[in-house]
């Protein structure tokens, strides 16, 4: 069964008229894991016996003809807590940690009926763009081996771009799921801040982190946003607004929609092909009536340094309770309680957590408050008011996801600023809470260009309605990379 030539709703139909059934689909996931993921290693764990034995069970209760997504697997980022599956965050740190609940996010997929197949790899608790920090492994682009996969969800991303399933879960700090989206050619979706409870995601930066959707296409990539979203009373940011049907206006015309281009999103920094690939989409979409004119977000350009401000600070805070006392990696050789602090973490962070949760800590310290994180939260009051201003008179803002396609495995290993700098088209996003998709609009230079829509507060409906009017007169997502050929 050519599992990665169909659909989620494809899938459903044969379920339903149970030419297949969930324990069978599972079966060829797991197959298709083996075969792809030696190349492109997407998974730090891969729960098969409890995905099969899940299957079993939803073929027992029988295939709910009303809810696509029963019985199709499902892969998970690993900071994303799952009961009885291994939740690392890519650390040492939690190397051997195994939660006794499940995420929000999680119980919503499995009252679903979605099986979870694995855990996939990541930037050491997500701080990283090209999941090159994880303690366990360096996942791999599947258009180029040779690449990075962008992070921090570079495994979710992968997984999906290889084939090995057609939905995952990640996060998105300040472009974890958009820029690998863009760098392996499909769909992430970063919905509006408190749309997914963060009850159960390892915490990175509190007021920045949000849980989204991975997928080959747009209305796949809807149906899940929908099964994860709503409202929990176990996390105070959740929002209480209902959760509408994401997929409610694809189909409708665009005509008179007006499209903000910001010309921030076009200059210095921005490849020359990356360029002309956005340009092209903007002109496409033009021709399917929509209307777009160039806006300023003047205080954008302060984002990558407001960012690593702000979310280091609220690293530095999080990542406290990982101190080798409750749980998690312990270091030998304690003498007394200053050794197991000071050893344990130093031997169970990585160089990237270790940098941001100093950096984190100095903006905090006494006398250097007002002067780094204070200043910061003024500054992204400034970009939240930039935004704002644009939706006054537009529907959406559209730009490249990543200034760059997906760059060479371990050039950008010893000049973070330069990752960081990667980071400058998304990272507004998250400051100012909005949704915001990558889907792919083309490619350059051989490899996959993301087209980022950002949309009003709660309003993914609205980028899902662009998104898919693109997909459906294009075939950029259509494209393929080298690992599928041969497939059976």
């Amino acid at each position: 069964m050519r599992l990665h030539d169909k659909t989620v709703f494809e899938l459903h139909d044969l379920l339903v008229k149970k030419e297949i059934s969930a324990e069978e689909l599972t079966g060829e996931t797991l197959k298709a894991i083996e075969a792809r993921e030696p190349e492109v290693e997407s998974f730090i764990t891969i729960s098969g016996d409890k995905a099969l034995e899940q299957a079993r069970k939803i073929d027992e209760k029988g295939i709910d003809e009303r809810n696509v997504l029963a019985g199709i697997p499902l892969a998970v980022k690993d900071n994303i807590s799952t009961r009885g599956i291994l939740t690392t965050a890519a650390s040492k740190m939690l190397y051997n940690y195994e939660p006794i609940f499940d995420a929000t996010s999680l119980e919503k997929a499995y009252s679903k009926d979605l099986v979870v197949i694995g855990k996939t790899n990541m930037d050491e608790f997500a701080m990283g763009g090209s999941t090159e920090s994880s303690a366990f492994k360096v996942t791999k682009n599947p258009w180029d081996v040779t690449k990075v996969p962008g992070g921090s969800s570079g495994g979710s991303a992968t997984a999906v771009a290889s084939g090995q399933v057609r939905l995952s879960l990640g996060s998105d700090t300040g472009g974890s799921i958009r820029q690998p989206a863009s760098f392996n050619g499909v769909v992430g979706m970063k919905p509006t801040y408190g749309r997914v409870s963060r009850f159960g995601l390892i915490a990175f930066g509190s007021s920045l982190d949000q849980i989204g959707p991975f997928s080959q296409t747009v209305r796949e990539n809807a149906a899940l946003l929908g099964a994860v979203s709503g409202h929990d009373e176990r996390d105070a940011t959740s929002s209480k607004r209902e959760v509408p049907d994401f997929t409610a206006k694809m189909g409708e015309s665009l005509k008179g929609m007006k499209i903000a281009l910001p010309r921030e999103y076009m200059g210095e920094g921005i490849d020359e092909k990356v360029k002309e690939v956005i340009l092209a989409a903007a002109r496409h979409l033009e021709s399917l009536g929509a209307e777009i004119h160039e806006v300023s977000l003047p205080h954008s350009k302060y984002g990558v340094a407001v960012y690593y401000i702000i979310a280091s600070s609220e690293a530095s805070s999080n990542l406290q309770r990982f101190d080798g006392i409750r749980y998690g990696f312990r270091a030998e050789g304690i003498e007394n309680l200053e050794d197991v602090y000071v050893k344990t973490r130093s031997e169970g962070f990585g160089d990237e957590v270790k940098r941001r949760i100093m950096l984190g800590t100095f903006s905090l310290s006494s006398g250097y408050y007002d002067a780094y994180f204070k200043k910061a939260g003024q500054v992204r009051t400034l970009i939240c008011e930039d935004f704002r201003k644009v939706f006054e008179d537009y529907d959406v803002i559209l730009g490249p996801t990543a200034p760059t396609v997906a760059y060479g495995l371990g050039t950008q290993l010893d000049d973070p600023v330069t990752m960081y700098l990667g980071d400058l088209l998304t990272i507004p996003v998250n400051m100012a809470g909005l949704p915001a998709i990558s889907i792919p609009a083309g490619f350059a230079h051989g490899l996959p260009v993301g087209l980022q829509l950002i949309g009003k507060a709660f309003d993914e409906a609205t980028i899902y309605q662009v998104a898919e009017a693109f997909e459906a007169t294009t075939d950029h997502h259509t494209k393929k990379p080298h690992i599928f050929e041969g497939s059976k």
